[in-house]
Formats: structure tokens, C-alpha cells, sequence
């Protein structure tokens, strides 16, 4: 079902990494594997197959992209603020190659979807918050959007403060955030059972987000599934094709 795949420049690294595209028209979902993953583990894991309906009837065109969390977040012997910055280098890879990329494919005009599972529910929401002018929705599957809380250790700056949607947005006020509440749309799923509270905090801290674009005034929603709905692929293939059908 692959319909396309390049490797794109990382700006200000000596790496490429790729995006592969699934499905020829529908409206734009970029999808971001889980910590340290690659474009192809959505194949690999059944989240093509969960949203094949969609992709075969022209609903969906899905995208795909490698992380880059080996380097940056997953990098534990480097300190917090550190790893932010070399974040900064993967978040502008999205915004300044692949958001173009995509946007070429499918002709421009059509508003990107960002979904996530596990870390990449951070990375889905971080970038709609950053380029709501293209990717005004975000969709969390089992994820915890405060940086600080993965293996945290050193003195915190502002390259931490700007990658870290629980602080960035608790600061959100005037103009800004009028126009992030006019554009952004956030849906945040998350399970009750096993490695969705120890060792991830996704429960927890889902729930505190939640709060948090609450007390915004952020449009958001908040679904937590049962005990028996567990931090692995199975249940987020299932969360998503629930989920992805009602926004395309």
C-alpha cells in the first residue's frame, strides 16, 4: 500500500531520516512511532492495518516519520536541557521539511492531523501546538507531555521550557492564546491498565494535561479507556481506528 517515501535533511545534522507515505488522497495524518521508532514500525505494529478502511476509501493519506529520540529525549547520560536542544533540531525538521513535503504531496490547502503513541503522543502534540497554521489537530495515544518528568537531571532553561508543553502552555495568555484556542484541537486517549502509571506516568499525567488545556480554554478531550487497556500497540490500534474515523 506504500505510495511514496524520501529521506529528508535534518537541518544542522549530518542525518536523514524518512517519512513514508500510505495512501493517495484523504486529509493528511502524520503519524510518530513510539520512543525510538521508525517510519515503518506503523506497518510493522498493525496501526496501517487499523486505519486501512479509512486509507482505501480515500479518507486518509497516512505519514509516517523515523524519530530521532536515540539522540535527543532518549539520550539519558545527557542532561535535561541538552537533550532539549537537540530536540529543537528534530522539531525543525518536521516543521521545515516534512510539514512542506507533505503539504507538496497532497497538493497544499489541507490541514494536517498529528498522532502519536506513547513518546511520539508528545511529539504530536508539541508540533500542533508549534505550527497550529498547518496542523491544527493532535491525537495522544498514551502520552506524557512534560519532558522534565523522562529521567530528568540537570539545570533547566529555556531550551527545555519551550519543548515542554506543560509549561509553555500553563504561561499561554493575551493574543496567543486567543489564536490557539480559535485553531488548536487536542484528543487524548490513555488506558487505565498494565505500563500506562509505572514506569510511564501516561495516566497521570494525560489526566494533568487535560487539566491544564481546561484551565486554558484550549478545545480538548479526555478518554480513558479501562483496566484491561494496556501501553502497547494492540489497544492503540484500536484507539485509533475508534477515534481517527470521526475527524476525517
Amino acid at each position: 500500500m506504500e505510495t511514496s517515501a524520501v529521506r529528508l535533511q535534518v537541518p544542522g545534522h549530518d542525518a536523514d531520516l524518512e517519512v513514508v507515505r500510505y495512501g493517495a488522497w484523504g486529509r493528511p495524518v502524520l503519524l510518530f512511532p513510539s520512543e525510538g521508532g521508525s517510519a515503518r514500525d506503523a506497518q510493522g505494529n498493525g496501526m496501517l492495518d487499523a486505519v486501512r478502511p479509512l486509507i482505501e476509501a480515500g479518507r486518509v493519506s497516512l505519514f509516517c516519520v523515523d524519530s530521532m529520540d536515540g539522540w535527543t529525549w532518549s539520550a539519558n547520560d545527557q542532561p535535561t536541557e541538552e537533550r532539549a536542544r537537540r530536540a529543537q533540531t528534530y522539531t525543525a525538521w518536521l516543521s521545515q521539511q516534512v510539514l512542506p513535503w507533505i503539504q507538496d504531496q497532497v497538493g497544499g490547502g489541507q490541514e494536517v492531523i498529528t498522532v502519536g503513541v506513547s513518546l511520539g503522543a508528545y511529539h504530536a502534540v508539541h508540533l500542533t501546538f508549534q505550527r497550529a497554521d498547518v496542523a491544527p489537530m493532535a491525537i495522544g495515544l498514551s502520552g506524557n507531555y512534560d519532558p522534565t518528568s523522562w529521567n530528568g537531571w540537570g539545570e533547566l532553561g529555556d531550551a527545555t521550557y519551550f519543548a515542554n508543553p506543560t509549561a509553555y502552555v500553563a504561561n499561554m495568555d493575551g493574543d496567543h492564546l486567543d489564536w490557539i484556542r480559535s485553531r488548536v484541537s487536542v484528543l487524548l486517549v490513555v488506558g487505565e491498565g498494565p505500563f500506562e502509571v509505572s514506569p510511564t506516568r501516561s495516566l497521570p499525567a494525560t489526566r494533568e494535561f487535560a487539566d491544564l488545556l481546561a484551565r486554558k480554554g484550549i478545545r480538548h478531550e479526555l478518554d480513558v479507556w479501562g483496566h484491561d487497556s494496556a501501553h502497547d500497540w494492540p489497544w492503540w490500534q484500536r484507539q485509533l481506528a475508534h477515534h481517527l474515523q470521526r475527524f476525517v
